[in-house]
């Protein structure tokens, strides 16, 4: 897409939208998609299987879910900008830490911290740093970065492949290190000040202080009347979130995990299975290109559910036909989880508004952030005792995602999309 395009489908937004786009790719590429490349030579040197360091690592995904609402919480009251640029410091300090891990407990305890910076650096604190920024009008940045990062995969498994080979895992640990340092650092530096908001109590009661007298009436009207109109929200609206997004990313890592296993139950040979796997990550940029411009008309909610449907839509395809439509297969579930990626920052927002996202996002992600961490060790239990009848359960749980957003109801006069 051309810059000049980019910029007006990102409401003008272009620079902080590609400065964070560019930190999020080396942040993922630096953490989720480490240990793809690193984990069998990690383990290899260190004398551990390499289950142990993919425990490791699912440790990470646990620490990351639990420091998500506190994270989000100060990107609420300082703003992206300070928070995002610490943890380029706490990513470099955990992948050195890595580097010169000798056993198990140091090998556990780098992951842990590098889980700390996953939970404070990666999309859910990004997205929060675009609301602090841009309130309702972050849907399109939120996507433009989505957009970007899409390719954390394609460049960092390259790219840690390559210093592996020139260097060794540990030099590969501490070349990342560099990497936060000398490049995402300085990204994360270039993105707007934005200083400390007053709580809302506060900022009331210096409205109150400084108005008239004579003013209260006038004001306390319109804001009784804005009560009044607004909609009750269901107490169910949150768990239905959440659940919908720990079913997503529960679906999301095991196919991340399992593919080549999975397609090869339905008569896909390795070659085949590693080919279509390699369409997953252009359809996910794809489906985020189709959301930034036709579905960007739609409500954000409607656009996840027909995107919750292309997961179970490809399983029955795939059972229908075989390893024919292996290739469909990974169309449909790669652009439809890359649009679900966007809407894990989209929802929140247009259902909850701005005030308060970071640290309701850390809430709502937390479930999910778990539900990531299970999903190796977890569908790969089903798979080995299943076999094919695991594309079943895929099935059905992306079948379940689709029912939890049904019963999330629109408000026709509050739930518009956010502007642009």
């Amino acid at each position: 897409m051309p810059w000049s395009a980019f910029s007006r489908a990102a409401g003008g937004r272009a620079r902080p939208v590609a400065l964070l786009g560019l930190a999020q790719t080396l942040s993922w590429g630096s953490s989720f998609y480490l240990p793809a490349v690193l984990a069998r030579p990690m383990a290899a040197e260190l004398g551990l299987a390499p289950a142990t360091v993919y425990l490791a690592f699912s440790l990470a995904l646990v620490v990351s879910a639990l420091v998500g609402p506190a994270s989000g919480r100060a990107i609420d009251r300082l703003g992206g900008r300070p928070v995002l640029m610490a943890c380029n410091g706490v990513f470099a300090l955990a992948l050195a830490g890595l580097a010169l891990a000798q056993g198990p407990v140091t090998l556990f305890a780098a992951w842990a911290l590098l889980g700390l910076a996953m939970g404070a650096g990666l999309y859910e604190a990004a997205f929060a740093a675009l609301v602090r920024l841009y309130g309702t009008a972050a849907r399109n940045p939120i996507t433009g970065i989505t957009l970007i990062a899409g390719f954390a995969s394609t460049v960092g498994w390259p790219l840690s492949a390559w210093m592996l080979a020139q260097f060794g895992w540990r030099g590969a640990c501490l070349g990342w290190a560099a990497l936060h340092l000398l490049v995402g650092l300085p990204l994360n530096a270039l993105l707007p000040r934005d200083g400390p908001k007053p709580a809302p109590e506060h900022a009331a009661l210096a409205t109150a202080t400084a108005a008239p007298a004579t003013a209260a009436p006038a004001t306390a009207a319109p804001a009784a009347a804005t009560a009044a109109a607004e909609p009750p929200r269901s107490p169910w609206l949150a768990v239905l979130l959440s659940a919908f997004f720990a079913l997503g990313m529960f679906i999301g890592t095991a196919w991340a995990t399992h593919l080549p296993q999975l397609l090869q139950t339905v008569g896909a040979t390795m070659a085949v299975a590693i080919t279509v796997g390699a369409l997953v990550g252009p359809a996910q940029v794809a489906g985020r290109v189709l959301e930034f411009g036709f579905l960007r008309r739609l409500h954000p909610l409607r656009t996840a559910r027909v995107a919750s449907l292309a997961h179970p839509l490809g399983i029955a395809v795939l059972l229908v036909m075989g390893a024919p439509a292996a290739a469909a297969f990974a169309l449909l579930h790669g652009a439809g989880n890359g649009i679900l990626t966007i809407a894990k920052g989209t929802l929140p927002l247009v259902l909850f508004g701005p005030q308060g996202y970071g640290a309701r996002q850390g809430w709502l992600m937390l479930p999910a952030r778990i539900a990531q961490a299970s999903a190796p060790v977890v569908f790969g239990l089903a798979l080995d005792g299943w076999g094919r009848g695991a594309l079943w359960l895929s099935a059905a749980l992306g079948a379940l995602s689709f029912a939890a957003l049904m019963a999330i109801r629109l408000h026709p006069d509050t739930d518009a999309a956010p502007p642009r």
